[in-house]
């Protein structure tokens, strides 16, 4: 290439980055930032993109707005964002299914690990095994003893392929125990059959079930995080229970499009962090039984890229199938 060609084809360059670094360096002047969350309002999902976005709109001088896009279990939220014009101003709030739906839903429109950018892991919580204070389980290690009585053991999720389910799966697949998945619509009608006795396990998050456990209607048999809830510092764990390593929290992240430029990804998650570290909104979160996390953009992905090659394993190997 002549000398003059060589000019001219970094002029070039130089002209295409120029859109880019003005939108990286205006950021977020432009327009509201816009949370997607990918469920409805009400869940928690919702409730956490709402306390993140009041926050993030004091700290950035930007309105930040909650859109709820929602169906088939938060991937048509995330496709949107996957989608969605990469200038910084569009994110999905998600949970823990984002890291079940690439190996339970067939042909997603979207890569979840190629087309996605996680930000920030905002927070993890414990699932509770729970049951009835009548039962006759007064430890895990009941329930475990009663599976390999070859008892019949019942437990009951929110529903068929949620990490209750897939955890309780991984469990039995390791400990070789066996018992049935009663799958329900939702964490409500789960929790009613269960204060009621009709079945004898139930495996929800903390948010769901301890409110039951507060009001004695159900006993706590024990955690499925590695490490002890604080709203429930006397509950064990499963590891503690007898399975060393076992560990299957609920979590929460923000992502954007991987074609954001990472400088704007990376001023986000300094945001973000912020935002978890001022102690109203870290109190409204807790209040969810979320233990934050934070971190950096890599701690996010690695984190996530784990969940997802952990219960796409589950779930071929137990040949689970989505409702």
């Amino acid at each position: 290439m002549t000398p003059r060609r060589t000019l001219l084809a970094l002029a070039l360059a130089a002209c295409a980055a120029l859109p880019v670094q003005a939108q990286v360096g205006d950021w977020p002047k432009r327009q509201p930032v816009r949370l997607v969350s990918v469920f409805p309002p009400g869940g928690s999902v919702d409730q956490v993109a709402r306390i993140l976005a009041q926050q993030l709109t004091q700290q950035l001088g930007q309105t930040v707005i909650v859109e709820n896009k929602v169906g088939a279990s938060g991937s048509i939220g995330t496709g949107f964002v996957a989608h969605a014009a990469p200038d910084g101003y569009t994110y999905a709030v998600v949970f823990d299914t984002h890291g079940v739906n690439p190996s339970l839903i067939p042909n997603m429109p979207f890569d979840t690990k190629k087309d996605l950018a996680p930000v920030a892991l905002l927070g993890t919580a414990p699932m509770v095994i729970a049951t009835p204070v009548a039962s006759e389980y007064k430890s895990f290690g009941d329930v475990v003893a009663a599976s390999k009585a070859k008892k019949n053991v019942n437990f009951g999720t929110v529903g068929s392929g949620s990490l209750g389910h897939l955890a309780m799966a991984l469990l039995g697949k390791n400990g070789g125990l066996e018992w049935t998945h009663v799958p329900y619509k939702g964490g409500g009608p789960l929790m009613q059959d269960a204060v009621a006795g009709h079945v004898p396990l139930s495996v929800a998050s903390i948010v769901v079930t301890k409110p039951h456990i507060d009001s004695k209607r159900l006993r706590p048999l024990a955690v499925t995080t590695s490490k002890r809830s604080p709203d429930l510092p006397d509950v064990p764990t499963v590891a503690e229970s007898g399975y060393a390593g076992f560990d299957a929290p609920a979590w929460w992240g923000v992502l954007t499009s991987a074609r954001v430029p990472p400088e704007i990804v990376r001023r986000m998650n300094e945001e973000i962090n912020k935002a978890l570290k001022n102690p109203e909104v870290a109190g409204k979160l807790q209040g969810q039984g979320m233990t934050i996390v934070g971190g950096t953009p890599e701690a996010a992905k690695a984190f996530i890229d784990q969940q997802i090659d952990t219960w796409a394993v589950v779930v071929r190997e137990n040949n689970i199938k989505a409702e």
